[in-house]
C-alpha cells in the first residue's frame, strides 16, 4: 500500500520524529513517512546519548592557509562511512563557520562549541541516497570566502576561524538527524582579492551550487562586484620562539646493567624505522633541514630540544646491537638490530644541524620532576637534570644553553621549582596556565605585567633563583594533537578537553595551524574590554609535546606555517637565548606569581607504586656503587656500571605515553620497567659471596685458621668485609676490608681461636663497608682436637706426675736402693 502524505503533514511527522529522536525514542515509522534531510536539513540534530550511525572524516582542505595568492573557494574533501547497525538514507553535508578567534583558549574551546555555534552556514550538498552498513562515500564541498549573491563563509577579515562540516541522514527505523560533524580551524592571514559570479555547476552527487570565478577567468562581466584583497596588519609582529623536540618513548631494555664489552639490548625495533628516510625522527629533522635551505630566517627563532636518552640510544644504535624477542624477558633470547646505518646516518645529520642551530638539553627520557622532587635523591636529581647537558654537548659536539629547564608536563611545583634552582638560577618553560594569571600576563592585559622586553618573563614566588618564560598553551595542545599518538597535555583545563581520536589528521593539522597563525593576528583592540593589546615585539613561545608524533608532512606543514608568517612579516624569529635571558633578568622584579599545579598533572605522572620502588632501589644503587673500586686501568667504572639501573629508574618514571590513548599501557611498562630494575639490583648483591671451600673444618688445634673464597661475578672490582655469626666460645678475627678483583675470587684466611671441643656451626657472609648483606651466607661446622681447659688440667697433672716419678726413680738409684716399681722386673 502507498502512503499519501500532504507537506503539511509531513511538516508534522517531521516536527513529532524531532521530539521523540531528542527524547530518546526510536519512532518506527515507514521510511516513506519520514521527512528527508533535503525536506528541513537544518532543523535535523543529533542526540549524543544515541549509537553512531556514520563517522565523517576531513581528508583535505583546499588551501590549508588562506593568503593573498590563495584561492578565493575553500574546498573541502572528506569521507563518510556508515559505521552503525543500520543502513542510512539521504545522506548529506554542508560546511559551516563559528565567529573568528577572538582569544587563545577559544582556540581549543571552539572546537567543541555546539554545532548551533557555527552560525554562517552553507548549502546541504547530498553525498549519497542510500548507505550501506560498512560502506563509505567521499564528499566534496565548496564554499567561497566572499559572495553577495550565493551562501559563503562570509570571511572578509584576516583572523582564524572554526569551521565544521556537518552530515544529515535517516537511519533505518528512525528520523532525520544530524548523525556526525568534524571541526577544524582554518587561518586566513589576508583575504584574497576576488570577483564572484554565479554558475549552477552539478555537485556529482544530483545538486547543485554556485561557485566563484576569479577575474582572470576571462568571464566576468565588469559591471560584476569585486572583492578587494584585505592585506594582513604587520605593523605589530610578534616575536617568535619554537621548541623543536626530538625525543622518542624509552627503548633500551630494562634492568640490564652497564657493560664494556656487550652490546645494548633494546625492547624493539620500531626507533631503526623512525631514523629511517619517512620515518618520524626523519621527518623532524628533515623539516628543519628543508627549512635551513629555503627560509634560514625560521631558524634563529628555532631551537632543538633534545632528549638525552634518545641521544645516547641511538649512539648505541650506531654499534652493534639487540633486539630481545619478548621485552619481558630483557637478557633472554635476542636478535641483532636493523637500525644501524639509520642511526649513524640520522646522528650524523643532527650534529651537522646542532652546529648551526640552537641546541638545549630537556631532562632526561621526559621524567616526572614532581616524582623526581618527592624523591629528593641527589644522585638521581644528577642523572635526570645535569647530566642532559652534558651528554648532549658529548654526542653532538656543541654547547647547548644553559640556565633553562622544560619540564615535559609543562608544568611545576614549588618543591620541583626549589629542586631545579638548587645548584643556581634557571628559568623554567611552563605553560601560560601553569602560574596564576599566566594568560593575563602573557597578554600584556594584567594590572601587573612582565618587565621583560616581549612580555614574557616573570619571577616565581616562593622559589628562590626561579623564573619562567610562557609558552601559549592552546597551541601546545593544538601540537599535541598532530600525528598518529595525539594527547592531550595535562595543563589543558577541563573545558577544552575532548576526545582527539575523533578528529582525522587533517584536521588536527588544522588545529595546529591556526593556533600557531593565531597570535601573528591578535586585534588591535580586545574586543571584550576595549582594552589596547600588547604592541610589536610581544614575545610567543611555541612548545610541542616533547614526545611528538607529528608525521614528517606535519612537521612540514608546521615549519612552513612558520616560514609564511615571518615572510609575511606577521612574525619575527626570537632566539630561545633572548627569551630565557629576559625572563632571568626578572629575577629581582618586585612582583612574583604563583604557581598552578592542575590536578591532571598528578593524574598523568609517574604512579605511587614506581616511585616507592625507585626510592628504594635508588639508595641500595647508591650504597653498592660506594662499594665498587674505581679502577683506571679497568675497561668498566662503577658509575658506567650502575648508570644504566640508575637511568631505567628515570625511564620507569617517564610521562611519555601517559597523555595518550594508551595510557594504561604506559603506565604497565613503566611499573615493568621498575620491577626489572628491582631483580637487576638484586642479582648485583647476589653476585659476590662467600664459600665454604668444605663443609666441615676439623682444626688441629685451638688456634687454626679457617679458609672461605670470596667470588666476585660483577664486572666491577668490589670491597667487601666478612661478617661472622659464631658462639661465644669461638674467637674470630676481623680481617677488615678485601677487595675483590672483577669476575674473579679471593681466598679468605680467618684466624680463629676455639675454646670449645664440641662440633660447632658457624655462619659466614659477606657486607659492603657500610654494613649492607651481598650474596647469600654460608654455614661450615668446625670440629677442633683442642680439649681447651680440661685438656690444660689433665696435661699439667700428667706433667706433674711424670715429674714426680722420675725424681722418685733418681732418688733410689741415688740412694742405691732398688725402686720398688722394678720389684719383679729383676732376673
Amino acid at each position: 500500500m502507498t502512503v499519501v502524505v500532504s507537506r503539511a503533514g509531513a511538516a508534522v511527522l517531521a516536527v513529532l520524529v524531532l521530539v521523540l529522536t531528542t527524547a530518546g525514542v526510536t519512532p518506527l515509522l515507514p521510511t516513506t513517512l519520514l521527512p528527508t534531510a533535503s525536506a528541513n536539513p537544518a532543523a535535523a540534530q543529533t542526540d549524543p546519548d544515541e549509537p553512531r550511525f556514520l563517522e565523517l572524516s576531513i581528508d583535505e582542505v583546499t588551501p590549508q592557509t588562506v593568503t593573498l595568492t590563495s584561492e578565493s573557494v575553500v574546498t573541502v574533501r572528506g569521507t563518510v562511512a556508515n559505521i552503525g547497525d543500520r543502513d542510512v538514507e539521504d545522506v548529506w553535508v554542508r560546511l559551516q563557520r563559528a565567529p573568528v578567534v577572538s582569544d587563545s583558549a577559544a582556540l581549543r574551546t571552539s572546537l567543541s562549541l555546539d554545532q548551533a555555534g557555527f552560525d554562517t552556514v552553507g548549502e546541504f550538498e547530498e553525498v549519497a541516497d542510500r548507505l550501506g552498513q560498512g560502506e563509505r562515500t567521499d564528499f566534496e564541498l565548496e564554499l567561497p570566502l566572499r559572495s553577495d549573491l550565493v551562501p559563503s563563509l562570509d570571511i572578509d577579515t584576516p583572523g582564524v576561524y572554526p569551521l565544521l562540516v556537518n552530515v544529515n541522514g535517516v537511519p533505518e527505523y528512525g528520523g532525520a538527524a544530524r548523525l556526525d560533524d568534524a571541526r577544524f580551524l582554518l587561518p586566513v592571514l589576508a583575504v584574497p582579492a576576488s570577483d564572484e559570479v554565479t554558475e549552477e555547476t552539478e555537485t556529482g552527487n544530483g545538486g547543485s551550487r554556485g561557485t566563484t570565478r576569479s577575474s582572470d577567468d576571462g568571464r566576468l562581466d565588469r559591471e560584476e562586484k569585486a572583492f578587494p584583497a584585505v592585506p594582513p596588519d604587520v605593523s605589530r609582529p610578534a616575536a617568535v620562539t619554537m621548541l623543536w623536540p626530538l625525543a622518542d618513548r624509552p627503548r633500551l631494555a630494562a634492568g640490564v646493567a652497564g657493560s664494556g664489552t656487550e652490546p645494548v639490548r633494546l625492547v624493539d625495533d620500531d626507533l631503526a624505522a623512525s631514523l629511517t628516510e619517512g620515518g618520524r625522527l626523519d621527518g623532524l629533522l628533515r623539516a628543519v633541514e628543508d627549512t635551513a635551505r629555503t627560509e634560514p630566517r625560521v631558524l634563529e627563532g628555532l631551537c632543538l630540544a633534545v632528549d638525552p636518552d634518545l641521544l645516547v640510544t641511538v649512539a648505541n644504535m650506531t654499534r652493534d646491537y639487540l633486539v630481545v624477542e619478548d621485552p619481558n624477558e630483557p637478557t633472554g633470547d635476542a636478535r641483532p638490530g636493523s637500525g644501524t646505518d639509520a642511526a649513524v646516518a640520522w646522528l650524523e645529520r643532527l650534529r651537522a644541524l646542532a652546529a648551526t642551530t640552537c641546541t638545549m638539553a630537556v631532562p632526561f627520557a621526559q621524567v616526572d620532576l614532581t616524582a623526581l622532587g618527592d624523591l629528593a635523591d641527589s644522585s638521581l636529581t644528577d642523572s635526570a637534570l645535569e647530566s642532559p647537558a652534558a651528554i648532549v654537548d658529548s654526542i653532538l659536539g656543541v654547547t647547548s644553553t644553559p640556565g633553562v629547564m622544560w619540564p615535559d608536563s609543562g608544568v611545576l611545583t614549588e618543591k620541583t621549582g626549589s629542586m631545579l634552582a638548587a645548584d643556581g638560577p634557571v628559568t623554567a618553560l611552563v605553560s601560560d596556565n601553569a602560574i596564576e594569571g599566566g594568560r593575563a600576563l602573557l597578554a600584556g592585559t594584567s594590572s601587573t605585567p612582565s618587565t621583560a622586553p616581549g612580555g614574557n618573563g616573570f619571577r616565581i614566588s616562593g622559589v628562590s633563583g626561579l623564573t619562567a618564560a610562557l609558552f601559549d598553551s592552546s597551541a601546545s595542545a593544538a601540537l599535541a594533537g598532530m600525528g598518529t599518538d595525539p594527547q592531550t597535555p595535562s595543563f589543558v583545563p577541563s573545558s577544552a578537553r575532548y576526545d582527539l581520536s575523533r578528529d582525522s589528521s587533517t584536521a588536527r593539522l588544522q588545529d595546529a595551524l591556526g593556533a600557531l597563525a593565531w597570535p601573528a593576528m591578535v586585534p588591535t583592540v580586545s574586543e571584550v574590554t576595549g582594552a589596547a593589546l600588547p604592541a610589536a615585539g610581544r614575545s610567543v613561545l611555541f612548545a610541542p609535546p616533547q614526545n611528538w608524533s607529528a608525521s614528517p608532512d606535519d612537521a612540514a606543514s608546521v615549519l612552513s606555517m612558520l616560514s609564511t608568517l615571518v615572510r609575511s612579516g606577521l612574525t619575527t624569529p626570537r632566539p630561545l637565548a633572548a627569551l630565557v635571558d629576559a625572563a632571568a633578568n626578572t629575577a629581582n622584579d618586585p612582583t612574583a606569581s604563583m604557581l598552578v599545579y592542575p590536578e591532571q598533572a598528578i593524574t598523568d605522572g609517574a604512579s605511587a607504586a614506581v616511585v616507592s620502588e625507585a626510592e628504594e632501589q635508588i639508595g641500595r644503587l647508591d650504597a653498592i656503587q660506594t662499594a665498587l673500586v674505581e679502577d683506571p686501568q679497568a675497561q668498566l667504572t662503577p658509575q658506567q656500571f650502575t648508570a644504566p639501573l640508575r637511568e631505567d629508574l628515570l625511564r620507569a618514571m617517564s610521562l611519555a605515553g601517559r597523555r595518550g590513548a594508551d595510557a594504561d599501557g604506559a603506565y604497565a611498562t613503566g611499573e615493568h620497567r621498575a620491577s626489572e630494575v628491582r631483580e637487576a639490583v638484586d642479582d648485583i648483591y647476589d653476585a659476590v659471596t662467600v664459600i665454604s671451600t668444605g663443609g666441615v673444618y676439623t682444626l688441629t688445634s685451638e688456634q687454626s685458621p679457617l679458609l672461605l673464597t670470596a667470588r666476585n661475578d660483577l664486572p666491577v672490582g668490589i670491597t667487601v668485609r666478612l661478617q661472622v655469626d659464631a658462639p661465644d666460645t669461638v674467637d674470630i678475627t676481623d680481617i677488615g676490608p678485601t677487595q675483590l678483583p672483577p669476575r674473579g675470587s679471593r681466598t679468605l684466611t680467618v684466624p680463629a681461636q676455639i675454646s670449645d671441643s664440641r662440633n660447632l656451626r658457624l655462619e659466614f657472609a659477606l657486607t659492603t663497608d657500610s654494613g649492607l648483606p651481598l650474596g647469600s651466607s654460608t654455614t661450615v661446622t668446625v670440629r677442633s682436637n683442642a680439649y681447651g681447659q680440661i685438656l690444660a688440667v689433665v696435661t699439667g697433672c700428667a706433667g706433674a706426675l711424670l715429674l714426680f716419678l722420675a725424681g722418685r726413680r733418681l732418688l733410689h738409684r741415688f740412694r742405691g736402693e732398688p725402686d720398688p716399681a722394678d720389684e719383679g722386673y729383676e732376673k
